[in-house]
């Protein structure tokens, strides 16, 4: 049978129209569709034998190629759909899988008090078992420690102290000449650490208009430093890369040259974080880039692009997929939400229970 007889033959039992809901057993029919189209390609030895039967594909079955890209991927991940659901809200069905697990940031988060150390309380009322959090400025470290003990959630990540904010300050890592306050910063947020026992430090660079081979060893001697303090301590250190669009001038920019210093310093206590925020607007190509770099992670950040809300707001990342891609992939470490509540914090927690996991 031919393509077009085999589609027509399809399409027609099915009667769907373009731009209509697809159903489960209509996406059966659009997967074999697509699955014939990728074959005769192959078999054709086509010059570009994906992108031809990708447009081929989406022709017969009335769909977007978007679309068709996106059930290819998620045939290849094991996804399955379910009966009533519409392909842009749907709740996905899992075989045996690792359960996500969900870190509230605190900076971020539970804004409804302007106090981070009764932010612990609130995160917990949610249903949070884990926090993250900036650098608690303002607060001592016992003071900071005795919140999270009496809310009894686990601190998993804390941002090195940056320096005075007020004047743009992100951190010494990459400055010349400011190494005595990058060491007080490191031994500062070492005493905050052992007093949240949080085993992780975002070490922040700190911002540079013009990067220069100065810069770069600057931040290279300073990783070092960090790491040995850190190792005593048994804590991980991470490098986040910021996007420019978010951060203009931040030195650790580029996703590229932190993995190249992780693997340059190779330590298990220097890992990579992968916030996709700013992934995105960085350089996408998000599925690549967690097969890629899973090994060298630490820990995983989430935010809608671009307005930085919940993973179901409406924006670029398709959260449900690459949930299930880190799954699939094997990641098993904490996932921080680092977004801006659309409405109210607790609120705005549905989509947990709605992607299918829980806290």
């Amino acid at each position: 049978m031919s393509l077009g007889e085999f589609s027509k033959k399809v399409v027609k039992k099915n009667c769907r129209r373009k731009g209509t809901i697809i159903r489960s057993k209509e996406r059966e029919v659009i997967k074999s569709i697509i699955e014939f189209c990728d074959q005769e390609a192959r078999q054709k030895s086509l010059l570009f034998p994906l992108r031809q039967a990708t447009k081929r594909a989406a022709n017969y079955t009335k769909i977007s190629e978007r679309t068709v890209k996106r059930i290819r991927e998620e045939n290849k991940l094991g996804l399955e759909f379910a009966d009533d659901d519409d392909y842009s809200t749907r709740k996905w069905s899992r075989g045996p899988t690792v359960t996500m697990k969900f870190a509230s940031n605190l900076s971020f988060m539970f804004g409804e008090s302007p106090k981070i150390t009764e932010r612990y309380q609130l995160a917990k009322q949610a249903g949070f078992k884990a926090v993250e959090t900036g650098f608690p400025l303002g607060f001592t470290a016992q003071e900071v420690a005795d919140a999270r003990s009496k809310a009894d959630v686990k601190q998993v990540l804390i941002n090195i102290f940056t320096g005075d904010v007020s004047k743009g300050e992100m951190g010494f890592a990459a400055i010349p000449g400011k190494e005595d306050e990058f060491k007080k910063s490191v031994a500062l947020t070492i005493e905050y650490a052992k007093a949240l026992d949080c085993k992780k430090i975002h070490v922040m660079s700190g911002k540079v208009e013009s990067p220069n081979e100065i810069n770069d060893s600057t931040y290279e001697s300073n990783m070092r430093f960090a790491i040995e303090k850190f190792q005593a301590e048994d804590i991980v250190a991470l490098i986040e890369p910021i996007n420019s669009i978010t951060m203009p001038n931040y030195y650790m920019n580029s996703f590229e040259k932190g993995l190249e210093i992780v693997k340059k310093i190779n330590s298990p206590h220097l890992r990579l974080m992968l916030d996709l925020f700013h992934l995105q607007h960085a350089r996408g190509n998000i599925t690549r880039t967690i097969k890629e770099y899973l090994p060298y992670l630490g820990h995983v950040q989430v935010a809608q692009v671009p307005d930085r809300h919940e993973p179901d707001t409406a924006g670029e990342l398709n959260y449900r997929y690459v949930f299930s891609l880190l799954e699939k992939e094997g990641y098993k470490d904490y996932i921080g939400l680092e977004y801006r509540p659309k409405a109210g914090s607790a609120e705005g927690l549905k989509w947990i229970k709605n992607f299918g996991y829980t806290l």
